[in-house]
């Protein structure tokens, strides 16, 4: 190469120098056309586009506390008893929790009604408000932070025998 070559000489060219054919190009375009048209529509009418629960196999309804020392209490919403308590990072736990209040705080609804932790046949995990219907997929964030929650479904209270399924 000479001084004087351009830096676009200087790519390298894997199929010659051609450009990609107009009919590709066009293609390509309508493909990403119809899949933004498909979303904005799906988006816009609400179209529920996920997969359909499996039966719920267990439900526990959990109410969580903030404790002054910086811990959150969780309480069996049924029998009122705390059956953990959650200290340090958490950080999922925690993020998750936060969601939630932050979606009732927005809608004007307090900490009363207690949130629904269900295990699914298929071995999904759902953490479900009922106040604002909105949930979140636990297993969508992998085994170890699902796992967090798993612990709380089958936590018993001090003295007590863990909850069956309902």
């Amino acid at each position: 190469m000479n001084a004087h070559a351009s830096a676009r000489d200087a790519r390298p060219v894997a199929d010659g120098g051609r450009p990609p054919p107009a009919g590709a190009l066009v293609a390509i375009g309508i493909v990403l056309a119809v899949a933004l048209t498909a979303v904005t529509y799906a988006r816009l009418t609400g179209i529920e586009v996920r997969e359909p629960d499996a039966r719920a196999v267990a439900v526990r309804e959990l109410r969580f506390e903030d404790r002054s020392d910086g811990s959150v209490a969780v309480i069996d919403a049924v029998s009122g008893a705390q059956v953990e308590r959650v200290e340090g990072e958490q950080g999922f736990l925690r993020g998750a929790l936060r969601a939630l209040a932050r979606e009732r705080r927005v809608r004007g609804l307090g900490p009363e009604q207690p949130f629904q932790l269900i295990a699914r046949a298929d071995g999904r995990l759902t953490l479900a408000d009922p106040a604002t219907g909105q949930r979140i997929d636990l297993e969508s964030f992998g085994p170890t932070n699902a796992g967090a929650f798993a612990r709380l479904l089958l936590a018993a209270a001090p003295g007590a025998a863990a909850p069956a399924g309902r």
